[in-house]
């Protein structure tokens, strides 16, 4: 390799949104960015494993944007390889990163033990992808980041990160690498939160970059104002208060559970909404809310504002703790009206999909869609309008409201994409969308054309990209 030029491999998220990795290679330091599990459909989860070009004990350090599964999900991988460096990121990604990581190994696990069941011979000689002890391992390595200070995290190679509005600790990360020819600055947005959302601060853009790995998520397209967005959630509250219904609503452990846990105890509050029963029945979920609970540091002035008038537990007397699995499994013999905040997100896995199963057959039941669906989950052909949708091998009839609600997303759309952009735009640094579907990332491209006069890559997996 040339020594003046770093280079970087997308190792996932190039063309889907999922799997999220890159190889940074420079003339003296290999680094990788993220490392997540591929989510969604059985193809696309075959390609969880350590990709050949990685030579995982050549790195000298791992990055993480934030903490959710297809950033960090592949994490243990590098641990079974003979990885034996440091991993970095914000100290809330950190906590948040072993959480996920923990539960992960403990899902593949009790996935194995249900197909050895189920089939014993077929299941005889399969493995988990990896196990707790790996998991284990890559925890050991983490090392806390400060935001905005440069850390040197190879040699030659300075990383700082900023907030980027997404998730609790989540950043986007600017590589400075040392060059003959003066520094060249390799920028990976991670992935962007919508201006506005309630909690955490807004993302702050890098003013400096040659080369930018955008997200483009929903390039496409802007999500519903969030006010508008609480007010059409409120209005299926009360309609559903009415009607005594269940409230179905497939959430991320991390970030929408709380947004949705917030939102709720506002509604409380101020009375526009009878408090009822709201379960939040998801371990992780549980322990994600505890984890917010303790960086108020990383939270924004609404939300600051709002915990100081009176805690949130007070507004949320209703909040049943479902840790259990006897305890979600209870859920489905109570009466409502009641909220049921369960995960995983997409649907594609976890309690959510047992309560889906109780439920959709009845016209008494709302299923809120509060974030993206993959492509081959049961959430996405919900949201596409599927009559019928086949959980653990069965088909239920879809009789069941369904709304789905952008405006909760926890991604920019694409005026906050183009607005982050426009704060390095004057550099005309090479651009290169990842993290998006083509239906996502064209149009993005065609407006980055248009605005600034930069023309974007749109990367294959396995693509090199040089600075």
């Amino acid at each position: 390799m040339n020594d003046s030029q770093p280079r970087v491999t997308l190792l996932g998220a190039a063309g889907d949104v999922t799997g999220s990795a890159y190889l940074v290679e420079t003339g003296s330091a290999r680094l990788l960015v993220d490392f997540g599990l591929f989510q969604g459909s059985r193809e696309c989860e075959e390609q969880n494993v350590l990709p050949e070009q990685l030579d995982a004990p050549r790195l000298d350090g791992v990055l993480l944007t934030h903490a959710h599964l297809d950033h960090t999900g592949r994490l243990p991988l590098l641990a079974k390889a003979g990885y034996q460096g440091p991993i970095y990121g914000t100290p809330a990604t950190i906590e948040l990163a072993a959480l996920v990581l923990r539960d992960a190994a403990k899902v593949q696990l009790a996935d194995l033990e249900r197909k050895r069941r189920h089939n014993p011979g077929a299941a005889e000689k399969l493995e988990p992808l990896y196990t707790l002890e790996e998991v284990e391992d890559v925890l050991g390595r983490m090392r806390p980041v400060p935001y905005a200070e440069p850390v040197e995290v190879a040699a030659g190679v300075k990383a700082r990160f900023v907030e980027a509005g997404h998730m609790l600790g989540s950043t986007s990360i600017q590589l400075e690498v040392a060059h003959p020819a003066g520094p060249r600055r390799i920028v990976f947005s991670g992935d962007l939160g919508p201006k506005g959302a309630p909690i955490l601060r807004d993302f702050e853009p890098f003013r400096h970059a040659d080369l930018v790995f955008l997200e483009s998520t929903y390039g496409d397209r802007d999500h519903r104002p969030f006010a508008e967005t609480i007010r059409q959630f409120e209005a299926i509250m009360q309609q559903a208060v009415t009607r005594r219904a269940k409230v179905l609503v497939p959430t991320f452990a991390i970030g929408r559970a709380q947004v949705i846990l917030t939102i709720l105890a506002a509604m409380f509050r101020s009375g526009r909404l009878r408090p009822v029963p709201v379960h939040l029945d998801s371990p992780m979920a549980i322990e994600a809310t505890r984890i917010f609970q303790d960086h108020p540091e990383l939270f924004d002035d609404e939300m600051t504002a709002m915990i100081s008038k009176r805690p949130l537990e007070q507004d949320l007397k209703t909040l049943v703790l479902s840790a259990s699995s006897e305890a979600s499994r209870r859920i489905n013999d109570l009466a409502g009206p009641l909220v049921v905040l369960a995960g995983s997100g997409m649907c594609n896995a976890g309690r959510i999909l047992h309560h889906l199963k109780h439920n959709l057959a009845s016209p008494d039941t709302s299923v809120v869609i509060v974030g993206y669906q993959g492509v081959g989950t049961v959430g996405r052909r919900l949201v596409d309008g599927e009559k019928e949708v086949r959980i653990f091998g069965e088909f239920i009839p879809v009789r069941a409201q369904v709304h789905t609600l952008g405006g909760f997303s926890a991604h920019a759309g694409q005026t906050d994409l183009l607005k982050w952009f426009e704060a390095v735009a004057g550099d005309r640094p090479k651009v290169v969308l990842t993290h998006g579907e083509d239906r996502s990332r064209e149009p993005l491209a065609e407006k980055l054309r248009q605005r600034f006069g930069v023309r974007a890559i749109l990367p294959r997996l396995g693509d090199v990209v040089s600075v």
